[in-house]
């Protein structure tokens, strides 16, 4: 019998990618939406904070100590 072991430190680099991968047109739906905020006038607080959690988002990994919780990370709000 063979045991199967999971490298967990890769497991977060993919899911780092993976969380990479979902929050690029994420991010270009920030970035339409600050250009009309700037070309109106229109507050940008909103639009800022949200760009800066996605940004963010990887940095949770690190803080995930099981597969499952690694698995739960979603860029969704």
């Amino acid at each position: 019998m063979s045991i199967i072991s999971v490298n967990f430190s890769k497991a977060q680099d993919i899911t780092k990618d993976r969380l990479r991968l979902l929050r690029e047109p994420l991010f270009a739906v920030q970035d339409v939406a600050f250009q009309r905020a700037l070309e109106t006038g229109a507050d940008t607080t909103a639009i800022v904070t949200e760009k800066q959690r996605l940004r963010d988002i990887t940095k949770q990994v690190d803080e995930c100590e099981t597969l499952e919780a690694l698995s739960a990370l979603s860029c969704d709000a």
